[in-house]
């Protein structure tokens, strides 16, 4: 299990990642937009979004480190904008943490099967701290 950083910005997250690209000499990292996702008839995806970074990653130094762009309409306050998110193939593991940070803090996303996860889930712990979860078979 690895807890990495989980970086958002507000609608210029493919110039960020660029730039870190760059300083940090890594490989060129794979785009996943809005618009790439699966879409749902009954919740039509804003024209705003469809371009703007859903998920990608950099190795930087050893570590992951993942970005996204918040959606739109979603709030974003610079220096609040660092998630950890917790990458495993232990979904028991997982399960175990995610419900012991629950206790006195706010769920985002109860832990489910996502088009991109067997399990996910998010959440603020009673610290105001964010927490992602994902399971990832190869972690």
């Amino acid at each position: 299990m690895a807890v990495e950083v989980y970086l958002n910005f507000n609608g210029n997250c493919r110039e960020a990642v660029t730039f870190y690209e760059t300083v940090f000499n890594t490989n060129k990292p794979e785009i996943m937009t809005f618009g790439d996702s699966p879409q749902n008839p009954s919740y039509p995806l804003p024209e705003e979004a469809k371009d703007l970074v859903m998920h990608t990653r950099l190795s930087i130094f050893g570590s992951t480190v993942m970005f996204s762009d918040t959606f739109p309409g979603h709030p974003f306050t610079i220096g609040n904008n660092v998630t950890l998110a917790v990458v495993s193939g232990d979904e028991t593991q997982m399960r175990k943490a995610f419900d012991g940070l629950k206790d006195g803090g706010k769920v985002t996303m109860e832990l489910q099967e996502t088009f991109w996860s067997k399990c996910y889930g998010s959440l603020t712990d009673k610290f105001g701290v964010e927490w992602q979860f994902s399971h990832e078979e190869n972690k």
